[in-house]
């Protein structure tokens, strides 16, 4: 392979390109379905889903900048930065990203420039020491998600509660998976002093925090479908059913990548 194309493949593993086409086809989903935008001649919707990609994008190479030491513990094959990525150009791109995610939110409305600036802002606190802190970094990045899907009430200077309930959904499916990810990098966090819900917990309490995230997920679902709105079945599959299963399944796969490490550091992280 190429340097340029080996370049190009770091800088596209560096801001995690799936994760930012996942994010925008949920915009694009939420503007289509529940707002019934024309979705493909709104230049407007178009900015924002940009803005939204390069601010996550800036997100994520902040967040393995500060990470580097932490992930060559747990992951060291999805390590970039320092290596492929100098840290210079590194924290260079996260600027670069980040201020031009917000520069685009001045040709929507300055209400989206501030939801921006947030944003960013949200997101290098995060990296920087939220994410170290219990719960605190979690909640953080879930509102974050929760975000990127309600700011299109504020696009298109609307209330629509079904985006504020897919915004909901969003929450708490992320929360949940970030406390997962925080099992499965326990090792590299416990070695660099993160004070996460699992080593301040111990594994079978955070477990146990994790099936009432799932078990409010999954009855607010129910009561919205009984009481708000009847939700079609192919819908009510989709945002319960098959994300819980996916939400178990990281669950065990956390379990699993756990008990390779060997003998845990003391008996509060014990099943």
């Amino acid at each position: 392979m190429s340097s340029r194309k080996k370049i190009l493949a770091s800088l596209l593993r560096l801001t995690r390109t799936w994760n930012l086409i996942i994010l925008v086809f949920a915009q694009y989903f939420t503007a289509w379905f529940l707002l019934k935008a024309e979705v493909f001649t709104d230049w407007r919707l178009f900015l924002l889903a940009a803005s939204s990609a390069l601010i996550a994008a800036g997100g994520y190479v902040i967040n393995d900048y500060y990470d580097v030491k932490i992930d060559l513990v747990n992951n060291p094959n999805r390590v970039v930065v320092g290596k492929s990525v100098p840290r210079r150009i590194a924290i260079l791109l996260h600027g670069f990203l980040s201020l031009s995610g917000i520069a685009l939110g001045i040709f929507l409305s300055w209400w989206i420039v501030l939801i921006n600036i947030i944003s960013v802002s949200l997101l290098w606190f995060y990296s920087n020491l939220l994410k170290r802190l219990p719960f605190v970094g979690n909640f953080a990045v879930s509102l974050l998600t929760g975000l990127s899907i309600g700011v299109l009430n504020v696009l298109y200077n609307t209330f629509n509660p079904m985006v504020i309930i897919y915004a909901v959904f969003a929450f708490f499916m992320t929360l949940v998976r970030e406390v997962i990810k925080d099992m499965e990098d326990l090792k590299g966090d416990n070695t660099y002093g993160c004070k996460t819900l699992p080593i301040i917990w111990g594994l079978r309490k955070t477990k146990q925090f994790i099936y009432i995230v799932i078990g409010v997920f999954a009855l607010t679902v129910l009561l919205i479908s009984v009481f708000y709105v009847k939700l079609p079945v192919v819908y009510f599959l989709m945002i319960l059913f098959v994300p819980l299963a996916w939400l178990v399944m990281q669950l065990i796969k956390a379990d699993v990548r756990y008990f390779k490490y060997g003998a845990c550091l003391r008996n509060g992280y014990m099943m």
